[in-house]
């Protein structure tokens, strides 16, 4: 390319001053502008009234999804400061707040002990990515408006309005309500809030702060054609329990070992800050040892940190100390390992502290050397206790994890048999694996295809340079109901670990897989559907680095096809057949389904499904780890009446229903 300008001076140089530079880059403070961008939106201004709700002073969040596209979020917390800026004195506290980044109480003043908005971006970015914002402010006895437009412009100044009203116990009312209205300029890909994204989260939220009332309420009529607009339905989770009930909510679909959900709690605190450790946990009859999860100030730390590894070392360390006090594990006996005791075990962590330290830019891993040693010395001494009050449930574990030791032995052998010898000559790869050229993982993709048919397809259509085609006969092991022993017996896993080639369960090396992008290629049926939902459990319970560095994709084949004079098209899905049909209104052949990729020969699959040029793949990611061990649980465990619950709950979120 040839050079545009050889001038490059100080006026090349922009600075951006406030909001701008979030319209300018949005990506880097919501994570993307798309349909995860937008809920985050939500979330900044939710968890700002967590924020209340966590030091002690607000009881109850209503967020309501307005009929005009907007969203409401209401709290009875103190109220956002509405005095003069100490540093503006031409604007008010709670202007500032809208209006500037970085700016809030939650850097060391006396605003806030603990805190998950740590950053003061939240709500100043979701002005400037709105079209509208609207916050009222109750406090003092008085209600105070201001109204932001096109990115944070203030049309409103903060001047008082009225006298708050009154709440039931006659005491004028405190708190902030923020409405905004996402810039369809900035979201391209839509503005529309999704219900059940929304409600998940709000759960979480819910279970970690017990007594904390957060409610929700969809009002938009066109997504709720069946409800009358007067009467939309109401949802409200409130969890006396915490974090008790949490671990009760992803048991339910599971088998528990015994009734009792045990719960561990200590903190620490000085004059300038404070740790507040709890964990609660039950285990059950299944084989998965992926049930913990931890939060740190609200956030899911879905990389773990120091209050996981401080649990994990003192789990294993007490449980093997009961063990041989109590003749489960005799001298000669070698010590169980963590992934044997944690077999079955569902456990939730929760850590408040007032100045978290996380690594990464996502806040996935808490850094907090004294949070480690603060819950290792609590686990170590609360759970010995625990332990000596229930006996009963103690020997359940115990008879458990020696059991899951055995098979882990067991499993040894099998594993050993199915690790890929070596990443360089292709050694114990297995047969039916069209391996691609390169070497370079960086650019490898596996294509994991349905049927000998598609597969011959694919390899004949794919490009062999850096695409690899792993053909998978019927239905993998469903490995939500086998241990790992089991697992590694099986033909079809067999060949999934060796083509990938980095292990499996405990001792996965993500640093090892042999291709960046593995894709999954099922026909667009309800087989086809089951298939994928077989291996994503897969790739969660044994390979779950996988799906959180982001290297799983789901193939998109079309779902229809027509002619358009001697041309084939090709269209994705039920918009884009609707579509066509509005621009071709006179279009007379027929909007023929495929079912099968086998129906393609390779040029067709090429063009629709495997072209790096044409094709569209979906990115499977695990925002909220818990919420995705609990629906990988219900579908895929015995508990039929779940399963069915789950179906016909989420029905209407189904991209297409095959009958």
């Amino acid at each position: 390319m040839s050079p545009e300008s050889n001038d490059y001076g100080a006026d090349a140089i922009q600075v951006l001053e406030g909001l701008e530079a979030v319209r300018k880059r949005p990506g880097m403070y919501i994570g993307s502008t798309g349909p995860a961008g937008l809920h985050h939106m939500v979330y900044e201004v939710v968890d700002n009234s967590v924020d209340e709700a966590m030091a002690g002073h607000a009881k109850s969040i209503q967020v309501r999804l307005l009929p005009d596209g907007g969203c409401e979020v209401r709290d009875d917390g103190r109220g956002i400061p509405v005095d003069q800026s100490n540093s503006d004195p031409e604007l008010k506290a709670a202007e500032v707040v809208l209006t500037v980044l970085h700016a809030g109480g939650k850097f060391g003043g006396s605003g806030y002990k603990v805190s998950g908005g740590l950053h003061g971006v939240g709500i100043s970015v979701v002005n400037a990515l709105s079209r509208r914002v609207e916050v009222e402010i109750d406090r003092g006895g008085t209600t105070y408006r201001m109204v932001f437009v096109d990115g944070g412009n203030l049309t409103e100044r903060l001047e008082p309005l009225k006298p708050s009203e009154l709440t039931e116990s006659g005491q004028p009312r405190t708190g902030t309500t923020v409405r905004f209205w996402p810039d369809p300029k900035i979201f391209v890909e839509g503005i529309v809030f999704r219900a059940a994204t929304l409600t998940e989260r709000f759960q979480m939220m819910a279970f970690l702060n017990a007594g904390l009332e957060i409610s929700f309420v969809d009002e938009r009529t066109e997504q709720n054609p069946e409800k009358p607009e007067q009467n939309p339905e109401k949802m409200v989770y409130c969890y006396e329990g915490g974090i008790k009930d949490f671990v009760r909510h992803v048991n339910a679909a599971k088998e528990a070992l015994f009734s009792d959900v045990g719960y561990l709690k200590q903190s620490e605190e000085t004059e300038n800050s404070s740790m507040e450790f709890e964990v609660a946990f039950q285990w059950n009859t299944g084989y998965n040892s992926d049930g913990l999860h931890s939060f740190a100030n609200g956030i899911s730390t879905i990389e773990g940190g120091m209050h996981e590894e401080g649990f994990k070392k003192s789990l294993t360390n007490t449980i093997n100390k009961y063990a041989r006090d109590h003749q489960f594990l005799k001298e000669k006996d070698i010590n169980l390992q963590g992934e044997d005791i944690r077999e079955g075990l569902t456990a939730i962590i929760s850590v408040k502290l007032t100045d978290p330290q996380f690594e990464g830019q996502t806040k996935a891993k808490l850094g907090n050397v004294p949070m480690r040693s603060l819950v290792e010395r609590a686990t170590n001494e609360k759970l010995a206790e625990w332990l000596e009050e229930h006996p009963s449930e103690a020997k359940r574990v115990l008879q458990k994890a020696v059991q899951a030791g055995r098979a882990r032995e067991a499993a040894r052998n099998a594993r050993d048999a199915t690790r890929r010898k070596s990443a360089l000559d292709g050694a114990g790869l297995p047969g039916k694996l069209a391996d691609c050229a390169s070497k370079d993982p960086r650019e490898s993709e596996l294509y994991i295809v349905e049927g000998n048919s598609a597969g011959g397809s694919a390899k004949d259509a794919r490009n062999p340079g850096t695409m690899a085609i792993l053909p998978i006969r019927g239905k993998i092991l469903n490995v939500e109901r086998a241990r790992l022993d089991k697992m590694l017996k099986n033909t079809e896993v067999q060949a999934l670990i060796s083509a990938i080639g980095a292990g499996v369960g405990e001792e996965y090396d993500l640093d090892k897989i042999r291709y960046h992008k593995i894709v999954l290629m099922c026909d667009a049926d309800v087989d086809g559907s089951h298939i994928r939902t077989l291996l994503l459990t897969f790739f969660f319970r044994q390979m779950r680095p996988l799906i959180e560095g982001g290297h799983i994709f789901i193939a998109q084949p079309p779902l229809f096809s027509t002619e358009v004079g001697r041309n084939k098209i090709y269209l994705k899905d039920d918009a884009a057949k609707s579509a066509f049909i509005a621009e071709h209104p006179n279009h007379k052949n027929e909007f023929q389904r495929l079912k099968g990729l086998g129906e393609m020969d390779a040029e067709e699959l090429w063009a629709t499904t495997m072209d790096p040029a044409r094709r569209t793949l979906l990115q499977i990611s695990v925002e909220q780890a818990v919420i995705a061990d609990e629906v990988f649980s219900i579908l895929m465990g015995d508990d039929v009446e779940s399963r069915k619950h789950f179906i016909q709950t989420n029905a209407s979120d189904v991209r297409f229903l095959d009958i």
